[in-house]
């Protein structure tokens, strides 16, 4: 069943923001989002879900590189500007029959997002913050000129698909599986032109190891004239032409011997986010007070589902400051030369965290400190596995 709870507005979170509200209801404070007209009207709805099962189940193989294997079925739901939103429908695995002339293929009008569920140690399926994941793949469709749709419908439709495929979640701390919620036009049309069709649909796959590398940390390499997102773009958006354009960068940060870019912005070189991952720096900062500290939302960043965890994990134990602000690669350099720098990780659903050993910059192969034992890092990896896998109990979790 759909959980349904009595809502109440309290206010704006932001002017720059109008669209997200703070909402209270029973499962305490969150973020909801709505329509610039209001709520969500003419969605598909869930209980309107049409199951048609494989007839043919594949072998579950032993935990693969992440993105490769996937379940035994998938979600689709069509939508089209005469008749709104189809029925939804849980079918088995197969491709996809589109136009030649799809402008999601021509243009990029398409989105994603990415979640995960865990197997917790009482053998019981978790998600972890859906409702985030629904916020942001509503406001990406809003920036893609497709339709709106109600995020806890489609909450419901994934968990019934995970619920057809609970058996390919993995019994492991270190294994998961990935749920990719994408957003495509179908317009069948050449011409840049708001969607008159459009395909919503959901695939599973296995998910273990991230990053193919046997290293404990990462290598990045930082040159500002390659650029991942700019003011007014899309970069605080889940599109995929945010993550094909980087491709060029990457292999050539793989002749540098890295294994990821550290994207910057701006002619003082603001650090944003390196490879697909949001940023974080653990330092003493020039004030002289220990902060955990990642750029601001300010529109070339993600707002990453664990990059906002991380922030009220850290507030909540209010042992150091905590910050959103613009960090530069001057003032990591001058931190790490004044032994103030502690550690610099990044975050994301795929990698969880990942801690930075090393930047190649200006020529220059900076070494930067790790404790894998005693890091924030570790410890904020930790809390977290154990919100996911049920060991320490969280209203951050969504039992399928």
């Amino acid at each position: 069943m759909i959980k349904r709870f009595n809502f109440q507005v309290h206010s704006f979170i932001s002017q720059q923001h109008p669209r997200l509200w703070r909402i209270s209801c029973s499962e305490g404070e969150k973020l909801y989002t709505t329509t610039m007209a209001g709520s969500c009207t003419g969605s598909f709805k869930a209980a309107d879900l049409v199951i048609q099962l494989s007839s043919s189940p594949k072998i579950k193989p032993d935990v693969v590189d992440f993105g490769t294997v996937f379940t035994d079925h998938m979600l689709t739901v069509e939508w089209n500007a005469n008749e709104g939103w189809q029925a939804p429908l849980i079918r088995a695995f197969r491709n996809l029959s589109l136009h030649p002339a799809c402008s999601a293929l021509h243009y990029g009008v398409q989105l994603f997002e990415g979640l995960m569920v865990y197997r917790g140690d009482d053998n019981r399926l978790r998600l972890f913050r859906p409702i985030l994941n629904m916020n942001r793949m509503a406001n990406s469709a809003e920036r893609a000129c497709l339709p709106a749709f109600d995020q806890s419908e489609l909450l419901e439709c994934i968990r019934r698909l995970i619920d057809i495929d609970q058996d390919w979640v993995p019994h492991s701390d270190s294994a998961s599986l990935y749920i990719r919620p994408t957003f495509i036009s179908t317009e069948p049309s050449l011409g840049v032109k708001k969607p008159t069709s459009a395909l919503l649909y959901v695939i599973l796959c296995q998910a273990g190891s991230y990053f193919n590398t046997e290293m404990r940390v990462l290598s990045l390499w930082a040159d500002p004239k390659y650029t991942r997102a700019w003011k007014g773009g899309t970069g605080d958006c889940k599109m995929g032409g945010n993550y094909g354009g980087t491709l060029f960068a990457q292999y050539e940060a793989a002749s540098y011997g890295c294994q990821q870019v550290l994207w910057l912005y701006g002619e003082d070189h603001q650090i944003t986010e390196a490879g697909t991952m949001n940023i974080f720096l653990h330092w003493i900062n020039d004030d002289g007070d220990e902060e955990l500290a990642t750029p601001p939302l300010d529109g070339i960043i993600l707002p990453g589902i664990t990059r906002q965890s991380i922030l009220d994990l850290t507030k909540k134990w209010d042992e150091f400051k905590v910050s959103e602000r613009y960090l530069t690669m001057g003032q990591l350099y001058s931190a790490l030369k004044q032994q103030r720098l502690k550690e610099m990780f990044g975050s994301g659903t795929a990698c969880s965290i990942c801690p930075v050993g090393s930047i190649v910059y200006q020529g220059t192969n900076l070494q930067l400190p790790y404790q894998e034992k005693h890091s924030l890092s570790s410890r904020i990896t930790t809390e977290l596995a154990d919100i996911q896998h049920g060991r320490s109990p969280s209203d951050w979790t969504y039992l399928v």
